[in-house]
This record gives structure tokens, sequence and C-alpha cells, in this order.
């Protein structure tokens, strides 16, 4: 009798389990489910977190707001906040809103903000706000992107130096058979390849900024914690690589978003070798747009 109710209460245990839906499941790049307590300690070790979100994805900017949150009294407000949704011609605004030059409530009419700003990236800014954290526009800006999509990296060289101001110094390195960069170029169908051989440069360029911003605003010792699309960093190429270029030393620790229809089994080669921290959402999740 004591058997069959042992069996009765496992059966019952698994059956709940199975009946679970967590909003998200976090792995390893071997594929191994890790806990939140041991990411946010990993991450609280690190000179330079990379969060690489999926853009539209809810439970990737919740995570991200609340691994800062978290992160912030770990490191005593030792903390540098970096975004790709900023661009670096921003700065001065961004700045001037942290000094409380500019009201919150009027610094947004003053600067380009990604269209999900206000559901996606306006609690991290006000999370920085209230607890005096720098936050640091380090992505090209746009118009500059495009011209190295349409001529290449050459085209930005009639900059004038107050534009450079903006980009990564220039002639940036440039590594085109990176996977990240040719995967760009492959094929899109009736056996072509893309026919735009600049894409990947301006892809390229961008990541290079992101990197020179990064290391130009990281203090030593501190944390520099910076949210980007997770192309921009998966398999630690993209910003990864750019920094690896100037700076071999610093401690890097990356998160990678995939979206996928049973988190609970996710296939190894979405996982492989992706990131150090991969979260796993259920493709069903909602989308912020």
């Amino acid at each position: 009798m004591r058997l069959l109710k042992n069996l009765f209460l496992l059966f019952l245990s698994l059956n709940l389990l199975a009946q679970q839906k967590p909003a998200y499941l976090l792995y390893d790049s071997t594929g191994t489910l890790k806990t939140y307590e041991q990411m946010l300690t990993v991450c609280s070790q690190a000179d330079i977190v990379f969060f690489g979100e999926l853009h539209n994805n809810p439970i990737a900017h919740w995570l991200e707001y609340e691994l800062l949150n978290d992160l912030l009294p770990l490191r005593q407000n030792k903390v540098v906040v970096g975004a790709e949704m900023f661009e670096a011609d921003n700065q001065l605004v961004i700045n001037e809103l942290m000094q409380r030059l500019i009201p919150f409530s009027k610094w947004e009419e003053n600067v380009r903000l990604w269209n999900n700003y206000q559901t996606d990236y306006k609690p991290i800014v006000e999370l920085c706000y209230k607890n005096n954290i720098s936050l640091i526009a380090t992505n090209i800006p746009r118009r500059y992107a495009a011209k190295v999509a349409r001529g290449g990296f050459e085209s930005l060289d009639s900059l004038s130096d107050e534009a450079k101001r903006y980009v990564a110094p220039l002639p940036i390195t440039y590594d085109e058979n990176l996977p990240s960069y040719k995967n760009m170029l492959q094929m899109t169908g009736m056996g072509k390849m893309h026919a735009n051989t600049n894409l990947p440069k301006a892809q390229a360029i961008k990541d290079a900024t992101m990197a020179h911003f990064i290391l130009k605003y990281l203090p030593n010792k501190w944390l520099f914690y910076h949210i980007n699309g997770a192309y921009h960093s998966d398999y630690y190429e993209g910003i990864v690589w750019y920094v690896r270029q100037k700076r071999k030393d610093l401690k890097i620790v990356t998160i990678s978003t995939v979206e996928t229809e049973d988190i609970q089994n996710p296939p190894i080669q979405d996982l492989k070798g992706r990131a150090d921290f991969i979260l796993v959402v259920p493709s069903t999740m909602t989308k912020t747009y």
C-alpha cells in the first residue's frame, strides 16, 4: 500500500512538472541548464557583460532590467550601461539628462529613439537615471552606417573630423571571413548570393564603433553592461571580436536570446558555442512589436 502511495505521489509530481509552462529557461553553451543565480554570480565578476537580445522579445527586455538591477548592489553601483539603441551623436543629450539639465519628461524629444523605446528601453534609462549610472550611446549614427552599406568603408573618408568623432577610428580592422559576416551574404534564393557585398561592412562598422565606445568609457575595475541585438555578440564575434582585438585581458560574459518551440528540449545546435548563457524563450511568447 505504501509503495502504491509513493508511486502515485511520484506520478502526480511528474505530471505537475510536465504541466508547468515557464516563460524562459537558461542554458550554457553545452546545453546544460543554469539558474539565474549562477548567471548573476558570473556576470558580477565580469569586466563587460553583453546581453544579446531579440529586439521584440519582452522576456529578454525584462531580464535585461532585472539583471542590471541585481548587479548594481553587487558592484557597489560601479557600473556603466551602454546600448546599441542609442547613437553616439546623442551622447550630449543623454549626459545632460543624467546631470538633470533636462527634465526626464522632456529629454526624449531631443534624441532619436527606436519605435519600441517606451515599452522596451525606457525602464533601463529610468533605472540608470534613478541610480546615477552613466548611460553610453555606443552605436554609430545610422546615416554613417548607411553610407558604408552603399559605398563601403572608404565612403567614410569624406566625413568631417567632427563627424568622425562618432565612429570607430578609421581604418577599422575587418575580417570578411568571420562567420557572422559571411552569413550575411549567404544564398537569398534562386541560387544567388546577396548582391550587396557592403552589407557585412555596415554591420562591422557598427560592431567596431560599439566596441570603441565601450572601451573608451570602461573605468578600471568597473563593469560595463551592454545591451545589443544578439547577432552583434553571438559566438563571441561582432562587438566581442573587436573588443578582444584591443583588450585580451578583459573578462567578458555573453548572454544570448533564442526562441524555440519546446524550451525544455531546445535543439543543441541552437545553443552550442553561442554564448556563456542562453536565454531560451517559447516561440509563442508575445512580441512587443
